[in-house]
């Protein structure tokens, strides 16, 4: 298994764009079964949106295909991870590990904050693994909660 990390530009590539939403569908609905809860507001963003999102993503190519994205923000005094995704072939092979890795080297000394869906047990032990601390369980929409997580240097 040959991995490599590289920046992603779907404002730019609409090929790497369609390749990003097909991931992110494929990974969210993974989460909303784990969750029972399919609003998750990524898994129903169109191409579109998805290319006019302000972030900036790293991909994970297994063997010269997107197998892993990472979307985050970079607000200056800390950073935000947007996005995690996974293809479900790909699912327990160190992609998403990976991926947050790259953003918390990015990030430097700065925190670094991630919020997942409070019933996703996978998403939280990484980020535990990973050390984050978890902060708050929020309800983003009724019904519809996220635990998040902080990561400080």
């Amino acid at each position: 298994m040959s991995v490599r990390l590289s920046p992603l530009d779907p404002a730019g590539d609409a090929g790497v764009a369609v390749q990003l939403l097909r991931l992110q569908r494929e990974a969210y609905a993974v989460e909303a079964a784990l969750i029972g809860d399919h609003r998750i507001p990524p898994l129903r963003e169109d191409l579109t949106a998805l290319r006019a999102a302000p972030l900036r993503w790293t991909g994970a190519l297994l063997d010269d295909r997107l197998a892993g994205a990472v979307a985050w923000t970079d607000e200056g005094d800390l950073v935000d991870v947007h996005r995690l995704v996974v293809a479900t072939s790909a699912a327990r092979r160190g992609l998403g590990s990976a991926l947050v890795r790259s953003v918390l080297s990015a990030a430097g000394e700065r925190p670094t904050l991630v919020a997942t869906g409070r019933d996703n047990a996978p998403a939280r032990a990484l980020y535990r693994r990973l050390g984050f601390v978890r902060t708050r369980d929020r309800e983003v929409l009724p019904g519809l909660w996220v635990t998040g997580y902080r990561h400080d240097p």
